[in-house]
């Protein structure tokens, strides 16, 4: 096994003021979510999701997929947002274990409701406190970043949904086996 390559004491400063900012800049765009919406951020995200899908409709899969959530915490995620009449479930006419996640007019209109304070919430909060040429810098480096994790992340992905399926197929045999 080869040596560690330890942080320098820069790389280990960066690494922790970038940790903590982003836990602080994460927990300020819940608590105002929250605060002036009523929702977590996780059920925006969802709403906006949907409100940019064609139709404003997205099969489930491929909103987790876009939220980079679990099926089975985006299936909570939009269970709520049904008991709360944002978002609707249609079955899949060509897949029956597949279904459609549908954004409802009451949905739109809390989005509607929310976003403002939360754009500004983003701007007040990341882009107000940067130059152009560092929230340039930022894009880069995000891209960076995410270019690099982005493949082990999808692979880590399908693993964990080929999981689900097989669980979830698991489930069914279960089930018809105490039918029978």
């Amino acid at each position: 096994m080869s040596e560690p390559r330890w942080l320098s004491d820069e790389e280990q400063k960066v690494w922790r003021d970038f940790s903590e900012a982003t836990r602080m800049l994460q927990a300020h765009l819940e608590g105002q979510l929250q605060h002036e919406a009523g929702m977590p951020h996780t059920y925006y995200e969802v709403l906006v999701a949907l409100s940019e899908a064609p139709g404003r409709r997205l099969r489930m899969s491929e909103l987790a997929d876009a939220r980079k959530a679990s099926r089975s915490r985006l299936s909570h995620a939009v269970a709520r947002l049904e008991a709360n009449g944002w978002v609707h479930r249609e079955s899949c006419p060509t897949d029956k274990r597949g279904s459609w996640a549908v954004l409802t007019a009451e949905g739109f209109a809390a989005l509607e409701k929310a976003a403002p304070g939360h754009v500004e919430a983003v701007r007040e909060s990341l882009f107000d406190p940067l130059t152009p040429e560092q929230v340039k810098a930022l894009g880069e480096i995000s891209a960076a970043v995410l270019g690099r994790l982005s493949p082990k992340c999808a692979a880590a992905e399908a693993e964990l949904a080929l999981r689900e399926d097989n669980l979830a197929e698991f489930g069914e045999t279960a089930e018809l086996a105490k039918a029978d």
